[in-house]
């Protein structure tokens, strides 16, 4: 209320003053022709000036904007996969049993274009992200996610991630899974039934990680070179993977 106030208080004041100097103008002059005549054509610059100010200069300034937000979600999406999402999405790709359908496909190298990339992730919406939940140490993989808890957490409070919607349900369901492990004592005796639960979370976060690895690699492809590079260099699906150059 108190901001509505301000707002007439102040326009009310503007067209005052500008009455006030039209009011002059007349005093000195005495020519009332002149004054329509300036007056006419400045209102008829108001639609112009509209268009100018709303429509193009807020576009810049917006599309500015969103670069810069876009640029700080990468950077933290960059950080996720560096400290922890590349190494979990290689784990359990080593316990799918059907990969070798798909492996050669996810081999990205610098020769791909944004096509290769968008074909790519139509071709996996029919596939069925299935780990094997019976040979993964359920143990080793809830130490590791609970000591990276902090850093999931962190990423969710970001505020920059409400621009993400994707990035933030990954999130969610690696932290749900996190949660479900860290609440087992017991890793190793539990029934059938529980392993199918947690077969599930585990089949969650695993596809919603490939979607966002695909991104991500898209990203430094046609952004960053050299992290693009180490990327390729590190790639989880790559049995031949080397950071090492030869």
């Amino acid at each position: 209320m108190k901001h509505a106030r301000w707002q007439i208080l102040l326009g009310s004041s503007l067209v005052a003053l500008s009455a006030l100097f039209y009011s002059l103008h007349y005093v000195i002059f005495k020519d009332a022709h002149h004054i329509f005549i300036y007056l006419l054509g400045d209102i008829a610059f108001v639609p112009i000036e509209v268009l100018l100010v709303t429509m193009i200069i807020h576009k810049l300034l917006e599309e500015k904007e969103k670069k810069a937000k876009l640029e700080k979600l990468n950077m933290v999406i960059e950080m996720f996969f560096s400290e922890a999402g590349t190494k979990i999405l290689a784990y359990f790709s080593d316990f799918d049993p059907k990969l070798n359908n798909i492996r050669n496909e996810l081999i990205v190298t610098g020769n791909w274009a944004d096509n290769d990339f968008t074909n790519l992730k139509k071709r996996l919406k029919g596939y069925n992200y299935t780990v094997d939940i019976r040979k993964i140490d359920l143990e080793k993989l809830r130490n590791y996610l609970t000591d990276q808890r902090g850093l999931f957490l962190r990423l969710l409070e970001n505020p920059v991630m409400l621009e993400h919607e994707a990035f933030t349900e990954l999130l969610r369901a690696m932290f749900h899974l996190t949660e479900e492990l860290a609440n087992r004592d017991d890793t190793t005796t539990l029934p059938d039934t529980d392993y199918e639960h947690l077969g599930g979370d585990i089949k969650r976060v695993y596809g919603l990680l490939v979607k966002e690895w695909l991104e991500y690699m898209r990203y430094l492809k046609n952004n960053y070179p050299y992290l693009f590079s180490l990327a390729m260099r590190t790639n989880p699906f790559d049995r031949t993977a080397s950071p090492i150059i030869r």
